[in-house]
Order: C-alpha cells, then structure tokens, then sequence
C-alpha cells in the first residue's frame, strides 16, 4: 500500500478522530501554535463522553471550551507551563501543574512519568515519501509520538515542512483531519523604555560572532532590537520568532562561527508571523529538534559565547530567581530558562542574563527583595545564576560572595528602594 493510499484510509473527521480517545488517557498537545483548532474543538464538543481525560501542554494559546471548570471530571487541562489561556484556572486550582524542565519532558515520557496514549499536533502536508513535520513544536511531540497509542495529526498547508528531526511518517498515523485555516500568528510583545534600557545593558556585553538563545517578552526582544548592528551570530534556541527573523534577515545572523551544527538556525518550536512561518518551509538553513536536543546544557554549551537572555518576575538578594509564580499562585512555569541558564555556563564565554524591571506596580513594588514572597517558585538557583540586568545596570553574580551579591543587586534596584534594600540585608547580616 502507498503512502497515498494509507493517506486516504487514514483521513477522517475531526469528530471521528477524536473517538480514538479512551477514558482516563493523556492527550500531549505541542507547545504554542503547534496545538491543533480542529481537533481540540471536536473534543471540546465532546468533553462530556469521556471521563478523566488529560490534556497536558505547554502555553495553550486558546481557551478552547474543553478548558471549564464545571467538566474536569470528563476532561482537564494539565499545563507544563502556564500562559493566559489557563493561568486562572491554575490559580483557581482546577487545571492540574507538572513541574519540569523543558528539556526533560521528552526523558519523562519515554520513562512513563508523564504519560501519552494520544497525540493530538498540527502537521504540514505529507510529502512524497510519506512524511509529515510537526515543525511548530517538535519539542516534547516527537517523543509523545514515539510512545502514544494513536497519533492523530491535524493537516494543514499553512503548516511548514521545515529541515530536522521533527518528521512523522504516515504509517505512525492513526488518523489525520484536513484544516486550511491560517495558523494562529503572535506578534512580537510591546517594548518601552524600561525594556529598551534593559535590551541596550545586554547588547553592549554581545560579541560579534556570538550565539543566541533569546527567551520570550518584551525584554528580550529589546535585546533583540538593538542586536541589528552586530556580525556573524548565532542562533541555538527553544524559540524561534519575529525578532530573530528580523536578525536573520538584517545580516546579523549568519551560523558561521558556531562550534555546534554550524550554518543552522536550531530551534524546538516557533511562535510568530506568518511570513517565520513561510520562512521555515523547507528552509535548509534551519533545523526543529526536539527540546531534549535543543535544550540540552551539554549540548548547547558547545557552543562557545553563548548567550542566554531570560527574563523573571522577582528576585532575591542571593541571586535566586522567581520566574513562574506570584508567590503560591502559578503564573507561568521553568520553560528553558533553567536549561540554558547552565548551558551558557558550561560553555566558554558565555554569558546567562536574567533580565527584569527594578520595580512592578507603577514602582511601587521592587522586583529586588531580600528574600523571595512566600510560597514563590525557584526557577532559577543562587549557583546557577550569572548577570543580572535591569534598567539601572548589570550585576555579575557568578563567583561572588553573598555580601557581594547584595551589593551588586542593590546598585541596580530602584533608587527609592537602595536604601531600605541596604537595611534589611544589613539586619539579615548579608552586609
């Protein structure tokens, strides 16, 4: 039988395809764009047959109906990483939370930690040969793929066949819907002057020749913004997006001097313009892995100069960073901040920056505390973190003593809040 027959055999309706579904599985969903409108919409119709489905993703970009309070026993969301679709209902404690680094994901499906009979992903159209690439978040999905039940692929032309290993073959097919609808597009965040500081602290420690792994937000898009002027950059990131198109395309990225897959653009998943999307269709210039690739501190530290732009919502005076929550309630999650936190580490001259506004509430709030507000979630550790960015400044933590640390973080907190700062460390005995 040909690919083409099995192609036909194979084609359904999203609401039949949704049937393959069993009581008490786990959908895996890809990252971002890579989730599949057809097929989460059928099953939203149908959330009321089934009872205690899982459907675990990181960053759901749509609040599909299934996503309700009032039907978790039938199905419910289980969020790797959180994102405005269901961050209330983590608040509200009705959609489940699986702590992870992004790049252990794939490691703790194939161990059966996290589990996945069904995949549900958008799919580019097949080729000749019978392949497909699930292009828009290779990350986690291609490891769910090896282990589910059934794979069920949402087949849309909007969807590239990029280069890597990001290809399913139609004989690990279970069924597959067609779908025309343009894919979801994300623009790149607002940028003000906060961030624009901040991006121009970060650019002035770049190198020429540099390689890149350029977290999402507007800070690190502001870094982005201000790398147009640089020579021969790299990208080996989890993300590829609008602003590193716009450093492809300006010349600033070029692959040439990287250590690792040089002449690649490497990344896990893609949230953008159409026009990346176009980009990205069988472009022999850049490569979707998956996040246990991409993401992997071994790896992407044999990159020399690697830089790693993150940002955090609050940090402590030691250098621990709280990136995913406010205090007790969820707000985000690890992502690959962690990951390339010590990749950068690991490789020689690289440089990990923690990027973030000194202040929050209309400076009100300082971002720098003493200590993180109870219940905050550690995202990045005292031992692993390096720079510290804000619009005041770079503190450069790695190596220094805790009394060194306060010193330094306190030089970039606001200046309304330097001297209560210096008070309370004085009385906690770090100064």
């Amino acid at each position: 039988m040909t690919a083409q027959d099995l192609y036909a055999q194979k084609r359904v309706s999203a609401a039949d395809a949704v049937r393959l579904v069993r009581n008490g599985d786990m959908i895996v969903v890809p990252t971002g764009v890579g989730e599949p409108p057809a097929l989460l919409t059928a099953l939203s119709e149908q959330r009321r047959d089934f009872r205690d489905v899982k459907v675990a993703q990181i960053l759901a970009m749509r609040k599909y109906a299934y996503i309700d309070p009032e039907t978790v026993e039938h199905v419910r969301h289980v969020a790797l990483f959180f994102g405005g679709a269901t961050r209330a209902g983590g608040q509200a404690g009705w959609i489940d939370f699986i702590p992870n680094y992004f790049s252990e994901i794939p490691a703790q499906i194939e161990r059966g930690q996290i589990p996945a009979e069904v995949v549900f992903s958008m799919a580019s159209p097949m080729d000749a040969h019978g392949y497909f690439a699930v292009s828009l978040g290779a990350d986690y999905t291609m490891a769910a793929i090896a282990k589910a039940r059934a794979v069920v692929l949402e087949v849309n032309p909007n969807v590239p066949f990029a280069h890597g290993n990001c290809h399913v073959h139609i004989s690990q097919v279970a069924a597959l819907v067609e779908s025309d609808a343009p894919v979801m597009e994300v623009g790149l965040p607002k940028i003000g002057p906060v961030q624009e500081a901040i991006g121009k602290h970060v650019a002035d420690l770049i190198d020429d020749g540099s390689t890149l792994q350029i977290g999402y937000g507007g800070i690190p898009d502001a870094v982005v913004m201000q790398l147009t002027h640089k020579h021969d950059l790299g990208i080996h990131t989890e993300m590829i997006g609008d602003g590193i198109l716009k450093l492809i395309e300006c010349g600033a990225v070029t692959n040439r001097r990287k250590n690792y897959l040089p002449g690649k653009t490497v990344a896990t998943f893609a949230l953008g313009s159409a026009k990346l999307y176009r980009y990205m269709d069988r472009n022999p210039s850049l490569e979707m892995h998956p996040v246990n690739f991409t993401n992997d501190p071994a790896l992407a530290g044999l990159n020399d100069n690697l830089i790693a732009i993150n940002a955090t919502l609050q940090i402590d005076l030691l250098g621990q960073c709280g990136s995913e929550s406010l205090g007790h309630a969820p707000y985000s999650g690890t992502g690959g901040q962690s990951d390339f936190v010590r990749a950068a580490n690991r490789s020689r001259g690289g440089k990990a920056f923690i990027v973030l506004p000194s202040t929050a509430k209309d400076d009100s709030i300082s971002r720098i505390v003493l200590s993180l507000s109870p219940g905050t979630h550690v995202s990045t550790s005292k031992n692993d973190i390096n720079y510290v960015v804000t619009e005041y400044g770079v503190a450069q933590l790695r190596g220094k003593s805790a009394k060194q640390r306060a010193q330094e973080l306190i030089a970039i907190a606001h200046p309304k809040f330097r001297e209560d700062l210096t008070g309370q460390a004085k009385r906690a005995k770090l100064l």
